[in-house]
């Protein structure tokens, strides 16, 4: 699954339309459509495309505006973009987890899953999303679904990049939860132009549900594999013996 990232973003309906040649930070698209109902953007390769949209934006522009429970899921023009779904779960959090991935790229569907022996449920959601961008072989434009606002927070409102830029550091006096995790998720994120959207769990999106039974029969599994950086992060945090 590869798809060629765009150079421009074109910004129909937004807080300052225009066209930005970045995605991510104050100055790019992303900050000018995020949480504006009926926002409407595409990306471009060239300007000149990008110019053409912008005079005329007719109906396959993007979309911001949400999709209620249970309606068939076509709320944006997916063409070019790899649409992935996730999701993860532990039994007793911490405990058994897995992580399951569903991704769509054209008439392409391909299912994914993996769990380890210890572990917590927003790990799992971490290394579903994870564990999805790794397999796409070239920068893509990418629209992934989780129903952890957890991450879909971390990743949009520029959480995990302000604690980066702290050091890994939520506050002055208390350090950020997953770093490892989101170290990794970020560099992706980086790679790839994504978007993530929340979805309601449990609310008859079926490829939501099919990433929770994915998570769920991988949490159930006996001889899991250790989940090494949360396992040794929390050997090292506990009170000696003797």
């Amino acid at each position: 699954m590869a798809k060629t990232k765009p150079k421009l973003y074109a910004v129909a309906a937004g807080r300052k339309p225009g066209i930005y040649t970045e995605w991510f930070g104050p100055g790019g698209a992303e900050a000018q459509i995020r949480g504006v109902a009926g926002a409407r953007y595409k990306g471009f390769s060239t300007r000149d495309e990008a110019e053409k949209w912008l005079k005329n934006p007719g109906s396959a522009a993007r979309t911001g505006q949400p999709v209620p429970a249970g309606l068939p899921e076509k709320p944006r023009d997916l063409e070019g973009h790899v649409l992935i779904y996730t999701d993860g779960s532990s039994l007793g959090n911490p405990g058994p987890g897995g992580y399951g991935i569903v991704m769509i790229d054209g008439d392409e569907r391909l299912e994914l899953s993996g769990g380890f022996r210890r572990t917590t449920n927003n790990r799992m959601e971490l290394m579903g999303c994870i564990v999805a961008l790794s397999r796409l072989e070239e920068p893509a434009q990418v629209l992934l679904r989780t129903d952890s606002q957890y991450v879909v927070n971390g990743i949009m409102k520029g959480w995990a990049k302000r604690w980066r830029k702290n050091g890994w550091m939520r506050t002055p006096n208390d350090a950020a939860e997953n770093s490892d995790l989101w170290e990794q998720l970020l560099e992706l994120t980086e790679r790839h132009t994504v978007i993530f959207e929340w979805v309601r769990g449990h609310a008859g999106h079926d490829e939501n549900e099919r990433c929770d039974e994915l998570a769920g029969a991988m949490a159930a599994q006996e001889g899991l594999p250790p989940d090494t950086n949360y396992e040794q992060k929390r050997t090292s945090v506990l009170p000696p013996l003797f």
